[in-house]
């Protein structure tokens, strides 16, 4: 689904500087002329530097320009789960329709394409088909997308063809006018030299930079005078330097490094220890203060609240640290949780000081196996694999092993080249798992489980990353050959398998070669998969190419034209993958003409002829050789879609 422009991310709110000149300028350009420009923009930056506002800032000048305009902003994440649900509730094509159909199209957070090679599919689709209908689309990504990892060269190449830049880092002057432009907005002022003082930390990005100035607005807030640059360091933790001041002279003894921020809370609670023997409203303004910076990040105070209704008696101090004590645990928790799921790091427990038991027990349940790893992708099922000659044993052993999971094959594993639908094949056997049995399914690439584990060893987390793919019911892992030469991820899969096993979970994986013959893969391994059954998918045959192809113009077009889709399905492919990228070409084609396809056009696409002269009346046969007694550049009966059963004829 997408999401509503935030009203705050215009193009007047957007301070511009010398790191960001170029993306705003083309910025503009797209929104004053949508699709005629730019076509795709793609904008890159490090997080926290104002893609995602350069992005919605196009949207709203867009429609401010043209108030017909349709503009859609959505998140790839959002893209994608969406996308998911319309498909499961067979509204796939309406959809697609609904972003194809846009003046705009505004996709943020085009990174996490990664490792989804479907998603990549349809979102090189959505490029073709905007740019054949001048409408415009604008992309964002932490990182160039040379960058990406697995991304679509066809993609790649599409975006290569519209304009790539980045936002680099905001230099000092622009700092100070991005704090002075947010102050504005917050209707604060400060005293001379506060800003330039924020203006001088070594943050990272413009989120941090107006993190910062959040929190000297919050402490100021509390207080009954304004902040000066001295207390704006104390407040932000960081102590007064010899870079404060200008630089000495070339002859000089050179000027020390700045000393490392102090953590800034633990030297906050010393003072208020201090400040509490010496006077009581000390202790007051410093409890608001802190209620100020924990609310600001989300945490509730009622601890707080309380703590100042009940004035000076007890020891406030003590409360106070306790206070914080229980909030580092919850983050600590929480960090332990987001090593698990995003998910569950987002659960309202830990934002609850006075709820750290029931945190710890909620993570306890997760680490136990409550949160399932990744499940099948909704979008492929059995319904949309076609039945031939050379795939049946593989097709009807997979359903077999869905139906029957962990007694009928168990490992399962199918083996392909790239593009055969190993992985279509492989989900479809998840999703019937989950409907059949309502199974708890692990289903994955084999890459992603691998960097799964790297995270957990790095964040101490092995034994929590164990236990979420041990309780569940079937591990299906794609694309095993991936593991060559990852030893450790190995041996962990290797204890996973038997303990599967054992407990009578079905696995599955798909592998480019037999499981023996993949170097790099332990013997122990590869005989464990070899022990199940191996299946063999083949390029597809000719009746399965005819049902995608039928499938793929069905979807675009009321009738399906008999000629071209045989034609089509005639050509000879190594992939599924290959069937799609003949249809899609052609369709490019014809929705650049403003045409539906025929077989006329998808020859002159797919093998570079010439326009072909209108048909022959029917009943009439040519013989190929034109009048001038040399051989016709066509010698194909055209009517016969079967490449292989053509005609030939040969001047003698």
């Amino acid at each position: 689904m997408s999401a509503p422009l935030s009203p705050q991310m215009r193009f007047d709110g957007f301070v511009v500087g010398a790191a960001n000149r170029l993306a705003a300028a083309a910025a503009r350009a797209v929104a004053e002329s949508p699709g005629t420009g730019y076509n795709p923009l793609f904008i890159y930056a490090r997080p926290g530097l104002g893609k995602t506002h350069l992005l919605m800032a196009i949207g709203h000048a867009a429609q401010a320009i043209n108030p017909a305009l349709v503009v859609e902003y959505v998140t790839l994440d959002d893209f994608v789960e969406a996308f998911h649900t319309a498909v499961g509730a067979g509204q796939g094509d309406t959809y697609r329709r609904r972003f194809v159909e846009a003046d705009v199209l505004l996709l943020d957070d085009v990174q996490f394409v990664t490792h989804r090679r479907e998603t990549q599919a349809e979102l090189l689709r959505l490029v073709d088909q905007m740019q054949a209908g001048g409408r415009q689309i604008v992309l964002t990504s932490d990182r160039p997308p040379a960058d990406i990892e697995a991304f679509d060269e066809r993609l790649l190449r599409r975006v290569a063809g519209g304009l790539v830049v980045d936002i680099a880092a905001p230099d000092y002057e622009t700092r100070v006018a991005i704090l002075r432009r947010k102050a504005e907005e917050r209707q604060v002022v400060f005293k001379a030299g506060v800003l330039d003082t924020v203006a001088t930390l070594a943050l990272d990005s413009v989120r941090e930079l107006v993190g910062a100035l959040n929190r000297l607005v919050a402490f100021q807030s509390v207080g009954n005078a304004m902040l000066d640059a001295e207390q704006a360091r104390l407040v932000l933790g960081v102590r007064a330097t010899a870079s404060d001041v200008p630089p000495a002279p070339a002859t000089t003894a050179a000027i020390p490094a700045p000393e490392a921020p102090a953590d800034e809370f633990g030297e906050f609670l010393s003072e208020v220890a201090e400040t509490l023997t010496r006077q009581v409203e000390g202790w007051r303004r410093r409890v608001e203060e802190a209620m100020a910076r924990w609310e600001g990040q989300g945490y509730r105070t009622a601890r707080l609240a309380g703590l100042l209704d009940r004035g000076v008696d007890g020891d406030p101090a003590g409360a106070l640290a306790s206070f914080v004590a229980d909030i580092e645990r919850l983050q600590a928790l929480q960090a332990e949780a987001a090593a698990l799921s995003d998910d569950l790091a987002s659960n309202a427990v830990f934002r609850d000081p006075d709820a750290v038991v029931a945190a710890e027990e909620f993570l306890a349940r997760a680490v136990e196996g409550a949160s399932p790893p990744p499940p099948p992708e909704g979008i492929w099922v059995f319904d949309d694999l076609v039945e031939s000659e050379g795939n049946r044993v593989a097709l009807r052993s997979a359903r077999e092993t869905a139906e029957r999971p962990g007694a009928a094959y168990n490992p399962f594993v199918i083996v392909g080249g790239a593009g055969v639908g190993k992985t279509h094949l492989l989900h479809a056997v998840g999703n019937l798992l989950v409907a059949s049995h309502g199974s708890v399914v692990a289903c994955l690439n084999a890459q992603d489980f691998s960097e799964e584990l790297i995270e957990a060893l790095e964040r101490d987390r092995v034994g929590a990353w164990r236990a979420r793919y041990r309780r569940v019911q079937a591990l299906l892992l794609d694309d095993v050959q991936l593991l060559a030469g990852h030893e450790r991820t190995q041996e962990e899969l290797y204890l996973l398998f038997n303990h599967l096993v054992e407990q009578g979970a079905q696995l599955a994986f798909t592998a480019s070669a037999e499981p023996g013959e993949i170097e790099g893969l332990a013997a122990r391994l590869a005989s464990r998969l070899a022990g199940g059954l191996v299946v063999h998918l083949p390029p597809p045959e000719r009746e399965v190419r005819q049902a995608v192809i039928e499938r793929l113009l069905g979807a675009r077009y009321d009738r399906v034209d008999p000629e071209l889709a045989g034609y089509l399905a005639g050509r000879p492919a190594e992939s599924v993958r290959a069937v799609q990228a003949f249809v899609q070409r052609v369709e490019a084609a014809a929705d650049a003409r403003h045409a539906e396809p025929d077989v006329a056009l998808a020859r002159e696409v797919l093998e570079g002829a010439a326009p072909r002269a209108p048909r022959p009346a029917a009943g009439v046969r040519t013989s190929g050789v034109g009048a001038s007694g040399f051989r016709s550049p066509e010698k194909a009966v055209w009517e016969w879609p079967d490449i292989g059963e053509r005609l030939i004829e040969e001047w003698r």
